[in-house]
């Protein structure tokens, strides 16, 4: 079969408009058909782009003068936005994000699910009043750089830390807090991590905020166990900052690019620190998983119930409970409410905030959600709602095949992934559901990511 030869030529010019985004946030131009991504390039602008790598479908080029501008392009605020790999979206009006991700939502689940798109509704994306500060955990690389400690984010596509002060989407408190503790580590001679020759000894300052409660927690990731200077650096954080109720450390002796270690031990304070979503309240330790984003986490738990449709006689299966947060919120509405997860820490967590919240409606189990709930469904346990939020893989397909065999009246499915979003709809949809509604929610403005709720009904049942 003879070769099919691209129509571009690297490191050749070419004048193109650019028609789309990729779901990376890179401009997408096509020449003959052929697909070039370029960054910071938006649908809509027309420019000229020297083509920089040929693939065999594909190939990228870099933006060099744009011709016509996007109605949607703004000057990115992050004076790092260029070199820091946390965003994607800046050069983008926050409408003009709020709608790419409604859009991304939309043609995956045409391409991928095979929906029937005129059936269903896609909401228009709900997103923040004030998209800035919002992240409630920092988990900061740490290096240094002539003799001192650099604390950053990594470079695009590389491990290169930049130094920063402050991360425009990262809640202030965390910011002031990493540089104070980076200044007061460097101040009794501590060394960070290098990961290309596995030395030195701090990998990570982590901190976590309450929004609700204001209180602290920060994490030392070391690469050892021992911690010089341990008394006095306790000593200078908790005397400045009063709002920290808990110092930990976390051991990562591995060379691995993997944040955290197997051990994690409680230095001063508190093993958690504490926070509310509406009126649930939770216990969150070093290593719990919580929404970054917990106004907007707030929404989508408040969609989740509406789509579950909860009168108080409904048993409801939370397959992927984590630490409870969604479990607790149904369960407020609920009959009863079964959470399965597979960390055992994230059920001790859930149990505990079942017992904060005197929520008694509530039973968790350890477990892998796809092995659980089938031997569930074999003991004669059904479920009127199911509700899953799983990883970026989606669902497994022996958890589909349960849900099937089950036929819970409603499914309500959160994502972070619109892809296997997609694919899962599409069998749950050959199975006898039916897609009724969809929401986007922006839970990381600035970023390419977007989390997606829909409600599926079974169908010939009523809605």
């Amino acid at each position: 079969m003879a070769k099919i030869q691209a129509p571009v030529n690297k490191n050749e010019y070419y004048d193109v408009t650019f028609e789309d985004l990729t779901h990376e946030g890179a401009g997408v131009a096509k020449i003959d058909g052929f697909p070039i991504f370029v960054e910071n390039a938006l649908p809509d602008e027309r420019g000229k782009i020297k083509v920089i790598k040929v693939k065999k479908g594909f190939a990228f080029g870099k933006l060099i003068e744009l011709h016509e501008e996007s109605k949607h392009r703004i000057e990115a605020p992050c004076p790092i936005y260029a070199q820091c790999g946390g965003c994607q979206l800046q050069h983008i009006s926050y409408q003009g994000q709020l709608d790419f991700k409604k859009k991304q939502v939309e043609q995956v689940l045409s391409r991928i699910g095979k929906l029937d798109m005129t059936k269903v509704k896609v909401h228009d994306t709900l997103g923040m009043t004030e998209p800035w500060n919002y992240r409630n955990k920092a988990q900061v690389p740490i290096g240094e750089r002539e003799g001192g400690l650099v604390a950053g984010f990594y470079q695009k596509r590389s491990h290169d830390i930049i130094d920063m002060e402050r991360c425009l989407i990262q809640q202030s408190e965390n910011d002031e807090i990493v540089q104070a503790i980076k200044n007061i580590c460097e101040q009794y001679g501590i060394r960070a991590y290098n990961e290309e020759k596995h030395k030195g000894w701090l990998r990570h300052i982590m901190v976590r905020y309450g929004l609700v409660t204001g209180e602290m927690m920060v994490v030392f990731v070391t690469k050892t166990a021992d911690f010089q200077h341990k008394q006095a650096i306790i000593e200078n954080i908790t005397s400045k900052y009063p709002q920290v109720k808990s110092i930990v450390q976390n051991i990562n002796t591995k060379r691995t690019n993997v944040i955290f270690g197997d051990e994690t031990n409680v230095l001063w304070g508190e093993e958690y620190i504490y926070d509310k979503i509406g009126d649930v309240k939770f216990a969150i330790s070093a290593r719990s998983f919580y929404q970054v984003n917990p106004e907007q986490t707030k929404v989508l738990y408040d969609k989740a119930l509406e789509y579950a449709q909860l009168t108080g006689e409904e048993s409801v299966i939370d397959a992927y409970c984590g630490i409870g947060t969604i479990s607790l919120f149904l369960a407020q509405k609920a009959k009863n409410v079964f959470g399965v997860e597979i960390v055992p820490e994230a059920i001790e967590d859930a149990k505990r905030n079942a017992e904060l919240n005197g929520i008694t409606n509530a039973d968790f189990a350890v477990g892998e959600a796809e092995v659980v709930i089938p031997e569930w469904y074999k003991q004669g346990n059904k479920a009127d709602v199911i509700v899953v939020d799983p990883p970026r893989k989606g669902c497994d397909e022996a958890l589909l095949k349960t849900i099937l065999a089950m036929k819970p009246k409603r499914v309500v499915y959160v994502s972070c992934n619109p892809g296997t979003l997609a694919r899962d709809l599409h069998i749950l949809e050959q199975g006898g559901y039916e897609t009724v509604e969809v929401q986007p929610v922006d839970m990381f403005p600035h970023t390419t990511h977007v989390e997606v709720i829909v409600k599926l009904v079974l169908k010939g049942t009523v809605d």
